[in-house]
């Protein structure tokens, strides 16, 4: 006689077992219409899973984040089902949810093809017409690598045979589709109304690069139609916007295959570069860091000392020089231990700020490369402090306060904060790990801002506050952080003496406020379309002649902005001043001034805007007056066009 408690606190007492499903139907038809799944505690079931026991009990429709994973989890299914039916001799794999969709990967015999894409579509939303009842049942390991086998699924059956023996596994079944899954899943296909796929690429078995390649399909599922038609207009904006076209019409940067995932920056590309390294540089100047440099190639032992050989070797370049093994860093942290153990400190010492534009190298698999969003070479804005535990609090709000700063600077105010705990996999003691976690919520609640907990999540040798950024077009962009660690600071023996002079092991704190710089700038081209506030454009202003007649006065006021400290272009090309305009439109320039004959008389200038607003004619002090205050406003508010 079950006792369901939900989470108003009501309770519903029943006199034999019963399923989610029925709780639904019992509080009213609405949610049993409704209902995707149900939350058990803190286990997500399927609406037929059954209650024998007194349970808190959560009704999980579209409303909820847990919903939408359903569905999409729901919709990788749907699609392997549409594959089969319509290529019944390809087979399936690994279908997960990510982060606004899913995919599946498929082995075939050709390569599908875009028309493939939209027949499988198609199958899909006949599949959920159809309303097909979707079922879960259990089979024994060995029983279920028999049946796949037998079905021809080679590899459903080689993941089967990597579970343990004897374990039970859970199987969903819709029509004559069957596939391996945890769950949950809708109670039918018809839940599955808002669904597209959207591109074809290729992926190792198991990622694996030894493996055979596989076809991967992926796709995007929401709740309902406008979500997905709100969610499909971001794609093409995020397609205008995405930084390596943008930076080909710009002459920002670029690659190469002969040094994949590692960025070739031009002239323009590392201005912005320098004026953002500049910038933090005298932010960190201003808050008491000392900036560093340390070696790119580090011996073998310090990484296995810290604990990142046995964690990230994987990702870890190698080199080998007389006997010796060495990595390229991948992170600077170890390095910058190295620095503080020069010379005895003292509590008086404490907080150490060291700070370094770390260059470092990961070794990424090539098919997760992604332009500046993700590379193999990239340099991080890190810095390490190095404290007491009476200091932690302090320095994590000081910390919060100088990122807040600076995200403004760059137009980000919209900031999601995350407390990331204890992985699974990590070190140091519970002990150690409830004074990190505590010290960090701690200074949260200080700072008054609103933030949610990401269990699990934390380092492997620390917990961190994770700050995420929401762009223009509503995505989300992890950048900056804070990590506290007891444990490496240990590891690599650095000390400090105490006011009773005795030996104490700091608190390092790890942060970093944009992350990795390519990335950074990569998040900043696509926010802004490619057109940077005037403090960061590459070029601020570009001076055009109209004639040749205009070709001297141009250069002259040319040379006067360079002199007055701005970036500044001339174009005196014999073309018509439309064309100038246009291509210096591409390019994104704040200003342009254009020179005539009624400038040169006048002695004054003609400026237009990057949005092709006319100022008219003004004085060349009075347009300074204007870039300068637009640059110190660091893009904060737009001047009156």
């Amino acid at each position: 006689m079950p006792t369901i408690t939900l989470p108003d606190g009501s309770q519903r007492a029943y006199e034999q077992p019963v399923s989610v499903m029925d709780v639904a139907s019992d509080i009213g038809p609405g949610l049993a219409k409704a209902i995707l799944a149900g939350q058990v505690g803190d286990k997500l079931v399927d609406a037929a899973h059954v209650i024998d026991s007194d349970v808190d009990l959560r009704i999980i429709t579209d409303r909820d984040p847990e919903g939408l994973e359903v569905i999409r989890h729901s919709c990788a299914h749907l699609m392997a089902q549409a594959v089969k039916e319509l290529f019944p001799d390809a087979q399936v794999t690994i279908g997960p949810v990510i982060d606004d969709g899913f995919f599946y990967d498929f082995a075939y015999e050709r390569t599908f093809t875009p028309e493939d894409l939209q027949a499988i579509e198609a199958k899909m939303k006949a599949l959920a017409k159809q309303d097909l009842k979707v079922s879960r049942s259990v089979m024994q390991r060995d029983e279920a690598v028999g049946f796949f086998k037998e079905l021809g699924e080679t590899y459903k059956a080689e993941i089967i045979e990597s579970i343990p023996e004897n374990e039970d596994l859970s199987f969903y079944k819709q029509g004559d589709f069957v596939d391996l899954c945890r769950g949950p899943h809708v109670p039918s296909t018809g839940k599955l109304k808002a669904f597209k796929l959207t591109k074809l690429a290729g992926a190792y078995w198991r990622g694996d690069s030894n493996n055979e390649m596989l076809q991967r399909i992926y796709g995007t599922a929401w709740p309902d139609k406008k979500s997905l038609k709100a969610y499909l207009h971001r794609l093409e904006e995020a397609e205008k916007r995405d930084h390596r076209k943008l930076a080909k019409k710009q002459d920002l940067f670029h690659f190469q295959v002969e040094s994949p995932g590692m960025v070739f920056w031009h002239e323009k590309g590392w201005t912005i570069y320098r004026i953002i390294e500049d910038y933090i540089r005298e932010k960190l100047a201003a808050h008491g860091y000392q900036e560093v440099r340390t070696p790119l190639v580090i011996d073998r032992s310090l990484w296995e000392k810290s604990g990142h050989m046995d964690k990230f070797s994987d990702d870890m370049f190698m080199t080998q020089s007389e006997n010796r093994e060495y990595a390229i860093k991948p992170m600077n942290c170890p390095a910058h231990i190295l620095i503080y153990n020069q010379g005895l400190k003292s509590y008086r010492d404490l907080p150490l700020r060291i700070a370094e534009f770390g260059s470092c190298h990961r070794n990424e698999q090539s098919g997760a490369l992604h332009g500046l969003m993700r590379a193999r070479a990239f340099t991080q804005d890190d810095a390490h402090i190095f404290c007491t535990e009476d200091q932690i609090q302090q320095e994590v709000v000081n910390f919060i306060d100088l990122l807040y700063e600076v995200y403004a600077d760059f137009g980000f105010t919209d900031l999601i904060i995350k407390l990331a705990t204890r992985p699974e996999q990590r070190v140091g003691s519970d002990a150690i790990w409830d004074k990190a976690e505590q010290a960090l919520e701690v200074a949260l609640n200080e700072t008054a801002i609103a933030w949610t907990l990401n269990p699990t999540e934390g380092a492997f040798y620390g917990p961190k506050i994770e700050f995420s950024l929401k762009d223009s077009i509503g995505r989300v962009w992890q950048c900056g952080t804070i990590q506290v660690d007891f444990s490496m600071p240990e590891r690599l023996g650095a000390h400090y003496v105490d006011e009773a002079s005795e030996k104490q092991t700091p608190v390092m704190l790890h942060r970093a406020i944009l992350g990795s710089m390519e990335r950074f700038i990569g998040i900043l081209i696509e926010e802004y379309a490619g057109a940077l506030p005037a403090w960061l454009a590459p070029v601020q202003v570009v001076v055009l002649s109209i004639s040749e007649n205009q070709v001297e006065y141009t250069k002259n006021i040319a040379v006067t902005l360079k002199n007055k400290g701005l970036r500044v272009e001339s174009d005196l090309r014999n073309e018509t001043i439309g064309l100038k305009i246009r291509a210096h439109a591409i390019q994104r320039v704040p200003y342009q001034i254009i020179i005539g004959a009624r400038e040169v008389e006048q002695n004054n200038v003609a400026v237009r805007t990057r949005a092709g607003v006319d100022l008219g004619g003004m004085s060349l002090i009075a347009f300074v007056d204007r870039l300068k205050s637009d640059i110190a406003s660091r893009g904060r508010h737009i001047l009156e066009e």
